[in-house]
């Protein structure tokens, strides 16, 4: 996938990340698409190392959504 593919995916999933997690983020598009990416990255290397799901599975768009929660939970906990 080339850059902007990846771009335009990061931006899909951060923006459904930002739906599911309550309260006020203040961020941008540019943020919101570098949430995204931080997210599935999370996602691949860790449900990849613990065996969850393989390259290309649907199973990798979801943990990519939970990935970019878990980091906008951790941001918003730090910013307290």
């Amino acid at each position: 996938m080339g850059i902007i593919g990846t771009i335009l995916i990061g931006l899909i999933i951060g923006l459904v990340a930002r739906l599911l997690h309550p309260g006020r983020d203040g961020l941008g598009l540019i943020m919101t698409a570098l949430l995204g990416i931080g997210g599935s990255m999370l996602a691949t290397f860790g449900g990849q190392f613990l065996g969850i799901y393989q390259v290309g599975q649907p199973a990798g768009f979801i943990g990519a959504v939970v990935g970019a929660v878990v980091i906008l939970f951790v941001v918003s906990r730090l910013r307290k």
